[in-house]
């Protein structure tokens, strides 16, 4: 006969486990203060702005109700109810939040944890959202890291700045606003006369090659570069009625194929050309699909419409100022016509951040803060 363990022994046991991961987690969070990044430098659009654009003369800003309704601070400029992707790895990381560049006081030590330099409408190419005003491409978006650097210059001695630029973290986020404010605005743009959609992934490709060596040149050596998301399915793109009801724009999402596999390649490339250097693609279009096809599984209860917005699926007119938000918040993918709340955020952070290579490739985010140089 068969003894039975006691439930004492079983209880310590279990306890005992959820000690053990509890003191791993802490040891890598210890880890990660003692031997990761002291800064963090952001490059990007209207994904992980923290409020560039409210310094500029531009129609595309988020500094006002109902955005940031459950952000600590309120409205700041962030494109979402609270907070976004950077704002959750930067915690992961164990460091502040990097302030946006065109604000006057970032400036001294305030830069000394970082800048960020993302510009809602910006996209790689200069052209990109000029229909909403001023914004800072990904060109001028370089520019402006090389002024910081200067800077940085005058607070530490060239071997410092290098071993300080080394060990920091370039976090990527482009290519969305190429795509729906520019390749698919025919009536504004003329890139879609000019380009089929394979030969415009590469024009942006190329482009941003160019750009992210620039930043290699300039001394920055771990870098983590965002794919774009499933762009036929936010509710600016459902609203066009392109799609049937309940479905997304296959075709949009079809052009994305050549960009995000084109990105991922270079990133094996710049890691075989560049062994002082690390490049990470984070599979963005994959996750999101993962929240848009299984949103039982996190949650979600509505994933075709904006929680604020004006029109069909919220999306023909993305929220306005002042404008009632849906109350449920955590149970939307979509915040507005184009941007994830905070609930889909905190899905897309955590597994750039721990998950798998199918999630992170060839590592993730935290496997790259680790690494030394």
């Amino acid at each position: 006969m068969t003894k039975r363990r006691p439930a004492t022994a079983t209880a310590t046991t279990t306890a005992t486990l959820v000690l053990v991961l509890v003191l791993f987690e802490r040891s890598k969070q210890m880890a990660l203060a003692e031997n990761g990044v002291p800064a963090i430098f952001v490059f990007g659009d209207s994904l992980v702005d923290v409020g560039n654009n409210n310094f500029l003369h531009s129609a595309a800003r988020a500094n006002f109700y109902p955005y940031g309704i459950d952000f600590r601070g309120g409205p700041t400029g962030r494109f979402s109810n609270g907070r976004t992707v950077i704002d959750m790895i930067v915690d992961y990381l164990g460091i502040p939040n990097a302030q946006e560049f065109a604000n006057p006081d970032t400036s001294g030590d305030r830069i000394l944890k970082g800048v960020n330099y993302a510009s809602a409408a910006a996209g790689i190419l200069d052209e990109t959202g000029r229909h909403y005003g001023e914004r800072y491409s990904l060109n001028q978006q370089v520019v402006n890291f090389e002024s910081t650097r200067n800077d940085l210059r005058k607070t530490m001695d060239n071997w410092n700045l290098t071993r300080y630029l080394s060990r920091s973290m370039a976090f990527m986020a482009f290519g969305s606003n190429d795509y729906i404010n520019n390749y698919l605005m025919p009536n504004l743009y003329t890139s879609r006369f000019r380009y089929t959609s394979n030969q415009f992934a590469d024009h942006l490709l190329n482009s941003y090659t160019r750009q992210l060596l620039a930043l290699r040149s300039a001394g920055l050596r771990k870098f983590v570069v965002a794919g774009i998301g499933p762009l036929g399915c936010i509710p600016n793109q459902r609203a066009t009625g392109v799609a049937l009801p309940g479905r997304c724009v296959d075709n949009v999402n079809e052009m994305l194929g050549d960009f995000n596999e084109g990105l991922r390649s270079l990133v094996t490339q710049l890691n075989s050309q560049y062994p002082d250097s690390y490049f990470v693609y984070t599979n963005i279009y994959g996750i999101f699909g993962d929240i848009l096809n299984n949103p039982d599984n996190y949650g979600f209860r509505v994933v075709d419409t904006a929680c604020c917005g004006v029109g069909l699926n919220r999306g023909q007119i993305t929220c306005l100022p002042l404008q009632f938000p849906c109350l449920n918040r955590d149970e939307y993918a979509f915040w507005d016509a184009y941007h994830p709340t905070e609930a889909a955020s905190v899905v897309l952070a955590d597994r750039a951040f721990r998950g798998p290579p199918s999630d992170s490739y060839p590592i993730n985010i935290q496997q790259l803060a680790l690494l030394s140089l």
